[in-house]
């Protein structure tokens, strides 16, 4: 995540980029998707303009807040800021429940069969266990299949675990 502070009508502290820093990382806890942020903090007539601009994949998310101290304006746009990221990672979850396509405890492998002359392309349908990668190596050991596709407990993403020889693994992590 990239962070721009912008300061009009007065001078940056150190203090205060920390301050703006430190609230940028509790948004980030909420959503990991972020691209860029840009702060802006102004100062006109004893009043205190913190404006926050936060550009995800599909969205963008303004909030603005006006005090009589900088620290005040900064946390109150960043208050704002987490009730609107909350509700986006809300809606995303809920939508991901609703289609079984989008469920996120199904994997879908495309397996490509080349021919002679044309390529298909069959799609297998995978449940993705939840494991910890100990226990997916286990399991996988178990198993004879060339790969593994598991939900990675740590992380609570899709991994895949493939054998190189038989003391070694790989983990992909998309």
């Amino acid at each position: 995540m990239q962070i721009t502070i912008t300061a009009r009508h007065f001078h940056l502290t150190d203090a205060i980029r920390d301050h703006v820093e430190s609230g940028m990382e509790r948004i980030e806890r909420y959503f990991d998707n972020i691209i860029n942020v840009q702060v802006v903090l102004k100062l006109e007539k004893d009043r205190n303009y913190a404006e926050i601009v936060l550009h995800v994949p599909k969205n963008d998310f303004k909030t603005e807040a006006v005090e009589s101290n900088m620290y005040l304006a900064i946390d109150n746009a960043i208050d704002k800021m987490e009730v609107q990221v909350k509700k986006l990672k809300g809606k995303w979850s809920d939508h991901k429940r609703k289609s079984l396509k989008e469920s996120s405890q199904f994997v879908y492998a495309n397996l490509i069969k080349e021919g002679e002359v044309t390529q298909r392309v069959s799609t297998k349908r995978i449940f993705a266990e939840t494991y910890s990668v100990g226990e997916a190596i286990r399991q996988f050991n178990a198993t004879s299949d060339p790969y593994l596709i598991f939900r990675n407990m740590e992380t609570d993403r899709i991994n895949v675990l493939v054998k190189k020889d038989e003391q070694h693994f790989k983990l992909l992590e998309p």
